[in-house]
């Protein structure tokens, strides 16, 4: 198994959080933190136009704690010197120790303008836009990755290829989500896909990206694949507590058992006053609230609470009206059989694919969405 490191940093375990948008800001991380320190938890995606346009609402979506580190920051873009210029920009402004490219964003508003997801259709500007990202970063030392999804639909796989063509260009390792973008987040992460691209790819890490819900599954993703570490997305939705899990069991321990709804109720008075300290001075208590509402499912999933507890929480708007309904639930009460793995987030799919008009007719063609076009999706 190939260690996996950011410059220096070496973590605890081969773990890291996965970028998803609206979810990992800094209350989000110092969350999961507060659980697995030394592991490698990922910002928010931002735009690269986003970021060297310095866009209001990007700037504020790259925020890291005071005691953050390593500070990593997932940057998407299909423009190859728009992306290198936001490398540049976040490494030379001392905001980063790791960037992370995102070709795996399934998401119609981001592959339409041929960002995402997209690119690795076009190998050539896929190359171009890891080599730009690469220079621009390793003047100051900054380690460049990369995260892509198998290919369009099954009958378009790209992940080998792409796979090469970063550990060609200087990637310092490479994840896969084990799903094409046509089935977003639908059926089963197809595992078998980190394991042919492990043995594909031998010369950086190979990261499994895919259904672990537990720390158990990560165990089991690596011993079927052969994978280096994992990467956790929808998982750690309403479970912040899963990364010093995963530290545990893949340090050779056993996973503690699920935790009692007073444990989460605490969890979520925590989660819910940093996420009130991050927006200060953008919305403060009230937008945080209404932010939080979304992990107040996600950390009730499974829990006996009721569904008047469930709509109360779904309109939740202040930290008063919280605590009120935290403080009745039974501390002791346990999560139901099986619900560790009922599926949070994203579940929808399969999907229809959003191209550019004619984007696949040349593979080859090195395609720039206009400028005027993709503002429009500054700020992540």
């Amino acid at each position: 198994m190939l260690p996996l490191q950011i410059g220096p940093f070496t973590p605890k375990a081969p773990v890291v959080l996965a970028p998803m948008a609206g979810v990992t800001n800094r209350a989000f991380r110092a969350m999961c933190r507060s659980y697995g320190d030394e592991l490698v938890y990922v910002n928010e995606m931002v735009m690269s136009h986003a970021v060297v346009y310095r866009n209001d609402k990007t700037l504020t979506m790259m925020q890291f704690g005071d005691d953050e580190s390593p500070r990593s920051l997932q940057i998407y873009g299909s423009d190859p010197d728009m992306l290198g210029r936001a490398v540049h920009q976040v490494c030379d402004e001392g905001r980063v120790d790791h960037v992370d490219l995102n070709f795996g964003c399934p998401a119609a508003k981001v592959t339409r303008k041929g960002g995402g997801a997209a690119v690795p259709a076009k190998p050539k500007l896929l190359q171009q836009i890891v080599r730009r990202a690469v220079q621009a970063a390793e003047p100051y030392g900054v380690p460049v990755t990369a995260k892509f999804r198998m290919g369009l639909w099954d009958d378009l796989r790209t992940d080998i290829t792409t796979g090469r063509i970063c550990a060609d260009e200087g990637i310092g390792w490479i994840a896969l989500h084990a799903r094409t973008v046509e089935q977003h987040y639908s059926g089963e992460a197809r595992w078998e896909a980190i394991g042919a691209l492990k043995e594909a790819v031998t010369d950086i890490p190979v990261l499994g990206n895919g259904d672990i819900w537990e720390a158990s599954d990560a165990v089991a993703m690596m011993a079927q694949t052969d994978c280096d570490g994992v990467v956790i997305g929808r998982g750690c939705l309403g479970r912040p507590w899963l990364f010093g899990d995963l530290i545990t069991v893949l340090n050779g321990g056993e996973a503690p058992a699920p935790r009692r709804l007073g444990e989460v109720a605490e969890a979520m008075r925590r989660h819910a006053r940093l996420l009130t300290d991050h927006y200060a001075g953008f919305g403060g208590e009230e937008h945080a609230m209404r932010d939080f509402r979304k992990h107040c499912a996600w950390y009730l999933s499974g829990y006996p609470v009721g569904p008047d507890v469930r709509r109360t929480l779904a309109q939740v708007s202040s930290l008063a009206q919280l605590d009120d309904v935290l403080g009745a639930f039974d501390p002791d009460a346990e999560i139901v059989e099986g619900g560790e793995r009922i599926k949070r987030g994203h579940t929808n799919g399969p999907i229809k694919v959003a191209l550019p008009d004619g984007y696949l007719d040349d593979p080859d063609e090195l395609a720039i969405p206009d400028d005027a076009d993709v503002m429009a999706l500054s700020g992540g």
